[in-house]
């Protein structure tokens, strides 16, 4: 095996922007939408595969299915971390072309297996990226990045190990490979809607997978002076450098890699399956005492939150570094299409009005599901949401506020009532949840008006938005505004004005919570992990608070 020190190198990638000739006063280019999709040129060599499925035991085959343009090209996989490893190579495969359906972001690209490899039978638990390339002369080469999960091979209980959940659920939402995903592109009769049905069966878009090393987050790292414009560093770099449109917003390089890394230089042993794991094979859970979240989980099936919930009530404890815990969804064909109407539920969703109306794929905290998010994780996603970036609370903190400093999660941190922890570092930021809250005595309690389980603690908290608060300026452009703010009042029932107004603002908070013999911690930031990333204390020791105290509960210590 060799380790990896070596840095991709990318030829020219084809992005179709929507199709715009005139700029407008109204219209600015980080509002549209652009995506990526093969030039299909057999001038331009080019070479994306996708596999059949998103994981596999050891042992098992995997299918690479593939299309090129180039005549040869090579496929590498590497098993990703701290330090990545070259586990399996393939030279001089022949290139066939196949080309990609129109709607490939719905049905699946229906490409041909170019290549079978079986899984060595002691391969470890893991991410494994997969990396196809060819020769575009001049010394350029194409490469492409895919990946596959290699789920826990021992079916006896863990011990001493805590299972990591990608939510890979979430990265499918964001995936707009073909164009489009579940927030903007090229789907209805007009060629300019989000896509309720997403397929599996098709590549990753660039950014997801894999990122270079200096790639910039949401988060903008300049805290803006009076009057100044917002700016969006993610849309300009990924603009520029022919990334996609939503890499900084969820996937394994921008968010789940991180505390990978920094857990195995932690020492620490664990496993890893996808949400899809966890919706068909909900008995690999049960053979831990942890489970971790991290990042951005933003989608979840009814099944995956059963088996959580299943998992803490019979003594399982649940960590959650993650946010933005919104919205239901449903999987079909055995996992290879992934439904969610959000918005457009109660009007298009076929479950809409029925028997199985609970499966409504729109927000949990829709009276049609009324299944808050705070139920499982003690945290909901409508009321916290937006902090850090934009017009979202653009000077506040970017840290937590502690106010139960004297909780065992901030042991050994000199924490103090008052501090703000992670701020400098930006652990505040992004898509954070929340409660509806209120103080006592100088301290927040949930009002449980909203789903929080009785006993559950508010250990620290910072304000966040729903609406971008949009300050007038000559020449500014503001990326969602105040998009959403009615929908969200009108499905709790509010249509007045100052009922709508009631819905702009939220917080994102760190609780704890007991439940049946299990326990259940979440630091409700999807940017908590980067405080991990750049070695922030605070975050850290917190972080490592919860895992040992976790680890140590599942084996009786």
């Amino acid at each position: 095996m060799t380790q990896d020190r070596r840095t991709p190198e990318y030829g020219p990638m084809h992005v179709r922007p929507r199709q715009t000739t005139v700029m407008h006063p109204g219209e600015a280019w980080h509002l549209s939408h652009w995506y990526e999709a093969p030039r299909e040129d057999p001038a331009v060599p080019e070479v994306y595969t996708y596999t059949d499925a998103m994981s596999y035991a050891p042992g098992a085959e995997v299918g690479f299915h593939s299309s090129s343009t180039a005549g040869r090209w090579s496929l590498e996989i590497w098993r990703d971390g701290a330090r990545p490893v070259l586990v399996h190579e393939a030279a001089d495969l022949p290139g066939a072309f196949h080309p990609t359906p129109e709607q490939a972001y719905r049905t699946g690209c229906g490409w041909p297996v170019a290549y079978r490899w079986t899984l060595p039978a002691d391969l470890g638990s893991g991410f494994y990226r997969v990396v196809s390339s060819c020769d575009q002369g001049g010394g350029s080469r194409f490469v492409q990045h895919h990946f596959f999960v290699v789920t826990p091979a021992d079916p006896e209980p863990a011990k001493g190990r805590f299972l990591l959940i990608l939510p890979t659920s979430t990265w499918i939402a964001y995936n707009d490979w073909g164009g489009a995903n579940s927030y903007d592109g090229i789907d209805g009769p007009d060629g300019n809607q989000f896509s309720p049905e997403l397929s599996f069966q098709r590549p990753w878009t660039r950014g997801l997978v894999w990122l270079p090393p200096g790639a910039p987050r949401l988060c903008d790292p300049v805290k803006r002076g009076p009057w100044e414009a917002p700016r969006y560093p993610t849309k300009e770099w990924a603009y520029t450098n022919g990334f996609a449109q939503y890499f900084a917003s969820a996937g394994w390089a921008q968010f789940d890699r991180h505390f990978v890394v920094w857990a195995e230089r932690e020492g620490y042993a664990f496993d890893m399956i996808t949400q899809s794991d966890l919706h068909y094979r909900p008995e690999i859970l049960q053979r831990y005492g942890t489970a971790v979240i991290v990042g951005h989980d933003e989608y979840w099936t009814a099944e995956m939150r059963r088996s959580v919930d299943a998992f803490v009530e019979a003594g399982g404890r649940m960590a959650r570094f993650a946010g933005n815990f919104l919205w239901q969804v449903r999987l079909e064909d055995e996992g290879r299409r992934q439904v969610c109407y959000k918005a457009r539920a109660h009007d298009e969703d076929p479950v809409a009005g029925g028997a199985a109306a609970d499966r409504l794929t729109c927000a949990w905290e829709d009276p049609a599901v009324n299944w808050p998010g705070a139920a499982t994780f003690g945290v909901n996603g409508m009321r916290g949401v937006y902090a850090s970036w934009g017009g979202f609370v653009p000077r506040g903190s970017r840290g937590f506020t502690v106010y139960r400093h004297r909780h065992w999660a901030f042991a050994g941190t000199d924490t103090h009532y008052g501090d703000v922890i992670g701020g400098e570092a930006g652990i505040f930021a992004y898509e954070v949840d929340g409660l509806d809250y209120t103080f006592r005595d100088g301290l927040p309690y949930p009002t449980h008006t909203d789903g929080a389980p009785e006993g559950l603690e508010i250990l620290a908290m910072a304000p966040a938005m729903f609406v971008e608060d949009m300050h007038d300026g000559e020449g500014f452009r503001y990326y969602l505004k105040d998009a959403g703010l009615a929908r969200k009042a009108a499905m709790f029932g509010t249509t007045d004005p100052e009922g709508i107004d009631r819905h702009r603002y939220g917080c994102g908070m760190v609780v704890s919570m007991r439940r049946g013999r299990g326990e259940v911690f979440t630091a409700g930031s999807c940017e908590w992990l980067t405080g991990l990333a750049k070695g922030d204390f605070y975050t850290q020791q917190i972080t490592r608070n919860v895992i040992d105290r976790f680890l140590a509960a599942g084996s009786g210590e």
